[in-house]
């Protein structure tokens, strides 16, 4: 028997090294281990999917879960500083200890059976709910849904956030087949959400298919705005909701998908109105429009595909405007770094390019090369590494001009860290 590692930091080390592949999608090898696990859950599973908006409406759900005293299981993915962010049991990331234990347990019983780090962390926290007897869990899916880890698991609502292109290799390369894949996550007799305007067809389709019930936003329910609160409109009306403390416009229709998951599940998980306005006010999500104290003003966004620049530079150019704005910019080169350049162009004045240091990272220098091909002006300039450029950031800005930090979960954790040191 192998020496089990014996930190947190040296299990997530072997972890990386299980399987050939990061990614590799496929539910056989997991399911085999979770059946050896007897990994059978007792309380409710809420599955959360799409392309952008899935840590948001994990976020509100586990907040106002939490306000009306449920005892909450939350895993979501990347996380940004440390891995126990990913497992959260009443909104607090479980210990190194008790991941280790989960870790030990799981290796002990998978055999020959060769699990990706995603999939093993999946495994654990299920293993840490169920030892922790919590009363309902949030689970956000990795990649996909229909082949995604956390699929394993039978969800008795799921919610589709959005469609929008982003990992063609593994989905496809058009916004019905990868609808098609994250309605994967639907289950027969189950409420189905999806919370956005435009549903591809494969949506509706694989939900009649199986005959889960399909609330959409703009007709099964929907939101109604005005200057100071919100209303939600439904069977059940939830009137004078407080704005979500995460900023952005587009989060009203995070949480409205949200409140409509409580309404589907309401006669085994009743939510007070109170529940709902304090975990709307309550909310903390970083690095989605997070706004850091101080001047000059520093956004911090992890927006990595089109459709999530699209609504950063929306919210960016609904603020009071600034002098001046410069861009600490880093992506993986497996991105539409083009696509995500094209829809951020207005806003930025300065670009601040640096690499990540990942085998899927794109070089500055790559970046560099695709923003002169989109854009006819813009002072670009190069630095060795994202903590470089987020300080010349700082040092070169002035009191009115902004500083906006953005195209990966790697980007801005890197800035966090600068900005906490």
């Amino acid at each position: 028997m192998m020496q089990m590692p014996q930190s947190l930091h040296d299990w997530l080390i072997y972890l990386e090294t299980l399987h050939p592949k990061t990614i590799e999608l496929g539910l056989k090898r997991v399911e085999d281990v979770k059946q050896r696990l007897d990994l059978a859950p007792s309380f409710p599973v809420i599955v959360v999917g799409g392309t952008n908006g899935k840590g948001s409406v994990c976020a509100m759900l586990e907040a106002i879960l939490h306000a009306a005293g449920y005892r909450v299981g939350c895993y979501t993915s990347p996380h940004l500083l440390v891995y126990n962010e990913r497992v959260r049991i009443a909104k607090q990331p479980v210990g190194d200890a008790e991941l280790c234990t989960s870790f030990e347990h799981i290796e002990r019983v998978r055999g020959d059976v060769r699990l990706t780090y995603f999939e093993f962390g999946t495994l654990a926290a299920m293993q840490c709910f169920i030892s922790h007897e919590i009363e309902v869990a949030i689970l956000e899916v990795g990649l996909g849904g229909r082949l995604d880890a956390v699929n394993v698991f039978d969800g008795d609502c799921a919610v589709v956030t959005s469609i929008d292109i982003d990992h063609c290799d593994f989905l496809g390369d058009t916004r019905e087949k990868i609808a098609f894949e994250k309605a994967g996550i639907f289950r027969a007799g189950k409420v189905a959400v999806f919370g956005d305007l435009d549903m591809p067809m494969a949506i509706a389709t694989q939900a009649k298919k199986i005959g889960a019930p399909l609330w959409r936003l703009g007709k099964e329910f929907s939101y109604r705005m005005d200057e100071f609160q919100w209303d939600f409109l439904a069977a059940n009306k939830r009137n004078s909701l407080p704005y979500p403390a995460l900023r952005g416009d587009y989060q009203l229709k995070n949480a409205s998908s949200v409140l409509a998951v409580l309404e589907a599940m309401q006669e085994i998980l009743p939510v007070s109105m109170a529940a709902v306005r304090r975990g709307l006010v309550e909310v903390e999500l970083a690095g989605r429009f997070q706004v850091l104290p101080g001047k000059p003003m520093k956004i911090l966004d992890v927006a990595h595909n089109p459709h999530a620049a699209r609504s950063l530079a929306r919210n960016m150019a609904n603020m009071i405007p600034s002098s001046k704005t410069y861009a600490v910019f880093a992506m993986l080169k497996d991105k539409d770094v083009a696509g995500v350049v094209r829809e951020m162009a207005l806003q930025v004045d300065v670009w601040l390019l640096a690499g990540i240091a990942s085998p899927r990272g794109a070089s500055a220098e790559e970046l560099r090369h695709i923003i002169k091909q989109e854009l006819s002006a813009g002072e670009i300039l190069i630095f060795h590494g994202i903590t470089e450029a987020f300080h010349h950031a700082c040092k070169a800005a002035g009191e009115n001009d902004r500083i906006v930090t953005f195209g990966s979960f790697y980007t801005v954790a890197e800035a966090m860290s600068v900005n906490v040191a």
